[in-house]
């Protein structure tokens, strides 16, 4: 079963694309929901609130274990924010697990999100992250010449919602 973290943000859109996929999903909320999953979906939304419900639910060391176990995790958007080594503008604490510093919404503001289609696939950009150093991990897909879907061993991580654009492509290289 493939859980998607449900305090806050797009969590229904990610549950919809597993299941057309032909994957088992549900929302995680708990630490003890979190250690029976077998990946999981870190989804967009507001990376800041995210990382404060992480702490006053006590999601921080399973988040750090299940990464660490090997097991598929797929970050989007917000949830790559949460995963980067650093967060700039501004400067945000994260996780740290993936090798990448990203700026936050770094395409513009609300008004100023936009569609692309690169490497196939198309994308939806909502105040996205822009990936500015790539350290050790593969870039699986370019916006611009910018890298916009990064794997580093287990952990993807995409600036972009492929769930909002129908795309199933990134789940699918994730999970299946």
């Amino acid at each position: 079963m493939i859980g998607v973290l449900a305090l806050q943000g797009g969590v229904a859109p990610h549950l919809a694309t597993l299941k057309a996929i032909g994957l088992s999903a549900a929302p995680v909320r708990t630490a003890e929901e979190l250690l029976r999953v077998d990946g999981l979906v870190l989804p967009g939304g507001e990376s800041g609130a995210q990382l404060r419900l992480l702490s006053r639910h006590g999601l921080e060391g399973p988040l750090r274990a299940l990464v660490a176990s090997g097991k598929p995790v797929l970050a989007t958007c917000a949830g790559l924010i949460l995963l980067a080594r650093k967060v700039s503008r501004p400067e945000q604490w994260s996780l740290g697990v993936l090798d990448v510093d990203v700026e936050r919404n770094a395409y513009g503001r609300q008004l100023e999100s936009f569609e692309a289609t690169a490497n196939g696939m198309r994308m939806v950009l909502i105040r996205a992250p822009r990936i500015v150093r790539a350290g050790a991990v593969e870039v699986l897909a370019r916006l611009d010449g910018e890298p916009v879907l990064v794997r580093q061993r287990n952990v993807f991580g995409a600036t972009f919602h492929p769930e909002l654009a129908g795309e199933t492509a990134v789940h699918r290289m994730a999970f299946a």
